[in-house]
């Protein structure tokens, strides 16, 4: 017996694909990765984004999402792929789609894809650790006594059950930054993206292997940029950039690129 097919037309094809890159800060940093896509969802419809939809019974729309930060984190580089049925202007999409968004969940920049895969484009990850009640010469010292390391073995619980895996392979730089005006330590991590993903919390784990350093006090972890691993590692690791407010376009707003940190931009 044939298969059932839903009756009516096909919908409509994706016309245009769009890549977004959004920021989640303050209080919605302990916001779910679950939360977040309904969140975005509703937005979508809010701003009445004509976006593409599977076929079948239970159509969805084409929403691709690359690599999210972990729960707890802030960010100021998440990306999604949305498939559109319409093509639209980028910047016009950008401030409805702002508007339509809950606040400290700020879209920064919106391009048109020019086709490849979004998770490939986006190799690896520079993170910032703000560690409070750090001294800066404890980490300056864990930080080269990681790096020295040839393996760091760390544990984490997984929903497949316990993990160990080498957090130093993954870790391209890491940088305690110096002559800040900061009462704490700040650490600049770059992750490549690996499978199992290594995380900041993971870094922080295999510091307090090598180098018995464990913060007193929870750290404040935000992804500065994602993008290829030989741009993440070009940029300046004395620079602690600033993002945009809310509502201000990336290209004329106080951004990352301002402060000398070039935050990439997939497609270009």
């Amino acid at each position: 017996m044939p298969a059932k097919t839903p009756d009516g037309p096909p919908p409509p094809p994706v016309v245009q694909r769009v890549r977004v890159c959004y920021a989640k800060r303050g209080r919605l940093r302990f916001t779910s990765h679950r939360d977040i896509q309904r969140a975005f969802e509703r937005a979508l419809r809010r701003a009445a984004v004509p976006m593409a939809y599977s076929a079948g019974f239970t159509p969805h729309p084409k929403i691709s999402w690359a690599g999210a930060a972990p729960t707890g984190t802030a960010s100021e580089a998440e990306y999604v792929e949305l498939g559109l049925s319409e093509r639209v202007e980028p910047e016009r999409l950008r401030g409805s789609l702002d508007e339509a968004l809950p606040p400290d969940l700020d879209i920064l920049a919106v391009d048109e894809s020019e086709g490849g895969s979004l998770a490939d484009y986006l190799e690896a990850s520079v993170w910032r650790i703000e560690l409070p009640e750090v001294d800066p010469a404890h980490a300056r010292a864990a930080a080269a006594a990681f790096l020295a390391a040839e393996q760091v073995d760390v544990q984490r619980l997984t929903k497949n059950g316990m993990r160990t895996f080498d957090a130093r392979a993954a870790v391209a730089e890491l940088v305690a930054l110096d002559d800040l005006p900061s009462v704490c330590a700040i650490l600049r991590v770059v992750v490549r993206h690996t499978t199992p993903a290594v995380r900041p919390d993971d870094v922080l784990t295999g510091l307090g292997a090598v180098a018995d350093l464990v913060p007193p006090v929870p750290p404040r972890v935000t992804r500065l940029a994602q993008g290829p691993l030989t741009l993440l590692l070009s940029a300046d690791p004395e620079v602690v950039p600033t993002a945009p407010e809310r509502g201000a376009s990336p290209a004329s707003g106080p951004t990352a690129v301002d402060s000398g940190v070039e935050v990439p931009q997939p497609g270009k």
